[in-house]
């Protein structure tokens, strides 16, 4: 069971792992935090990217500078310490050569080179803690998702992103579709983006919308962490806008999903934002490469007008592509209006 100090120790971990001027990708993003045997915080850390020190070995580091040793101490840490030799030493063995008698840890590697850092401290006798509060659980567990799935399955994790009418309309009968959706959700997709490490539309959405695929903030200056800007397609388009500060945009010519996914992990990316129009969402969709399907519902019906999702190429109901509904919230704009945030799962077969 944690102790006070632990819990706002883990949560202090979680905060600075989620820092915006760390990548969200290849390498999971992990926070630690060292207290004394009494309970009071000496150092924390946490990991900066490729190459870098990981959280637990820069936490160290930190108490090292400051002369305050972390013998008979505590590291209280999102991911369980490595024990893979690679760019940098195992984390595991620094936490026993610093003399550290107990262990917190939000979450287990899934990472079969690297796991095993949990069995190599109990066997050296310090004392480990693995089980924490769902909440802060769930939050250790949001800041891998990406890099996780990437282990599991190969290839990044997939978020779609749409805005649809309650008649499920992506845009009007003349194209336009400025904007379906209020502040809120607009705002909530750069949230979105800034999670992500790759934003990905195709040529279609690139000629007609010509978007800078940034993420900012309401008064339009760029967040800290901007993403890689894709566009999937053989067809010609205008390049995209070049914003200072915006990620680097990269042309994926193709119109295989597995494609473009098998190119874009291979360049470390973890989580992509799909925001591309109804014909590249129906291809992730058959493909069975979508892994989130995020809905802005709008109270607004058109009546006509290109719908929200194309050809799935399904021709009777026995075919249907399921979905589970995971969440719903709504999203309330300064001026009154309200959409719906739907966050589905496509249902396994």
């Amino acid at each position: 069971m944690l102790t006070e100090a632990e819990h706002r120790a883990l949560r202090r971990a979680l905060a600075i792992a989620a820092d915006p001027a760390a990548p969200p990708g290849p390498n999971p993003r992990v926070g630690c935090v060292l207290l004394d045997p009494d309970g009071h915080m000496i150092a924390e850390g946490h990991h900066r990217g490729a190459g870098s020190a990981h959280a637990e070995a820069a936490a160290l580091e930190h108490a090292a500078r400051a002369g305050r040793p972390a013998l008979g101490g505590t590291a209280v840490v999102t991911l369980e310490p490595c024990t893979h030799q690679g760019r940098t030493p195992p984390c595991a063995q620094a936490l026993l050569a610093a003399g550290i008698a107990r262990v917190v840890i939000a979450r287990p590697d899934p990472n079969p080179v690297a796991a095993g850092g949990i069995r190599l401290l109990q066997d050296a006798g310090v004392e480990l803690i693995d089980q924490v509060p769902d909440e802060l659980a769930e939050a250790a567990a949001a800041l891998t998702r990406g890099w996780e799935h990437g282990h599991a399955h190969g290839r990044p994790l997939v978020t779609a992103k749409t805005a649809l009418t309650l008649d499920g309309r992506a845009a009007a009968a003349d194209g336009s579709s400025r904007w379906i959706t209020g502040p809120a959700a607009r705002e909530e997709v750069h949230r979105l983006r800034t999670d992500c490490d790759t934003v990905l539309i195709g040529t279609g959405t690139a000629r007609a919308d010509h978007p800078s695929l940034t993420a900012r903030r309401s008064d339009g200056t760029l967040l800290p962490r901007q993403p890689l800007r894709a566009v999937m397609g053989t067809g010609t388009f205008p390049p995209l806008p070049a914003v200072p500060g915006a990620g680097e945009a990269l042309t994926l010519a193709t119109h295989d999903p597995s494609a473009a996914l098998a190119e874009l992990f291979t360049r470390g990316r973890r989580h992509v934002l799909l925001e591309g129009g109804p014909t590249l969402l129906a291809a992730f969709l058959r493909a069975r490469a979508v892994d989130e399907l995020i809905i802005h519902l709008a109270p607004t019906l058109l009546g006509a007008g290109p719908t929200g999702v194309g050809d799935l190429r399904i021709t009777t109901l026995t075919e249907r592509l399921d979905l589970d509904l995971v969440d719903v919230a709504p999203l309330t704009s300064p001026d009154g209006r309200t959409d719906l945030r739907l966050t589905l799962h496509p249902r396994a077969a």
